[in-house]
């Protein structure tokens, strides 16, 4: 029997910087409370949808709104166009991370964002109301960010909502923006960095705040594609003063 896809989540999601050192000790603390997931290990890759200005990680990073972010997400190592997809709109209200999904394949997911085209695929009633706000909000949407990492994923053992993640090996891109065009790109981290995010229901068990503040974690607002997007910006002024320094 094929795994059922959930369509809708809420809860809440704190990131934490964790440099290669403190996520050893972290994980062996981990080990009396979590358990690899399901699928423990995976290689993910997504497509982030905005405005040809960036607008709306603009909004975001400014809290805007509801700092609404569209992606596109495969878990496949080599994505091709059989490759399962989902679609996704993640927002925030009152501090709760909310998001809403569907499982498509590419060529529809880029249909439905570049024409409107609705497929039996494209079928996630609030995720449809979502996109028509944010088509009238911003006018042209299309592909703008490839970002790309590795993950591996726990749950917890009683605590069976409580899900933490490790990503590394993160890299992005603001050209070849497409699932099919290769791993490559731009580190978005030192290379002896990782994101830990845990994700709960509400608030932390006891066991969990007290392996956090053994270690003295600091929770950090951080965004993979608005860090992306805040390091384009920053090469795209170094470049315009190279070229005045030139002239």
């Amino acid at each position: 029997m094929s795994k059922k896809v959930e369509t809708k989540f809420k809860r809440i999601e704190t990131k934490y910087i964790l440099d290669c050192k403190q996520l050893a000790a972290v994980l062996d603390d981990f080990k009396n409370h979590l358990v690899e997931d399901d699928y423990p290990t995976s290689t993910i890759s997504n497509i982030y949808f905005d405005t040809p200005s960036y607008q709306m990680i603009q909004d975001s990073a400014e809290r805007l709104w509801k700092r609404e972010k569209i992606r596109m997400r495969t878990y496949d190592a080599y994505p091709t166009e059989d490759s399962q997809v989902f679609l996704e709109i993640k927002k925030k209200e009152n501090g709760v991370g909310l998001k809403d999904r569907l499982t498509s394949r590419p060529k529809s997911v880029l249909d439905f964002i570049h024409h409107s085209i609705v497929d039996e695929t494209i079928t996630n009633p609030t995720l449809l109301e979502t996109m028509a706000e944010l088509r009238a909000r911003y006018g042209k949407i299309e592909p703008m960010m490839y970002i790309y990492y590795d993950r591996f994923s726990m749950k917890g053992i009683e605590d069976k909502k409580v899900r933490v993640t490790i990503d590394q090996n993160i890299l992005y891109r603001p050209y070849d923006v497409s699932l099919f065009a290769g791993k490559y790109g731009y580190p978005l981290l030192d290379e002896n960095q990782v994101i830990m995010e845990i994700k709960v229901p509400e608030v932390y068990p006891t066991w969990l705040q007290a392996i956090i503040d053994k270690y003295g974690l600091e929770r950090v607002s951080f965004s993979k594609y608005g860090t992306a997007h805040t390091k384009l910006v920053e090469e795209l002024a170094e470049e315009k003063l190279v070229e005045r320094a030139v002239v």
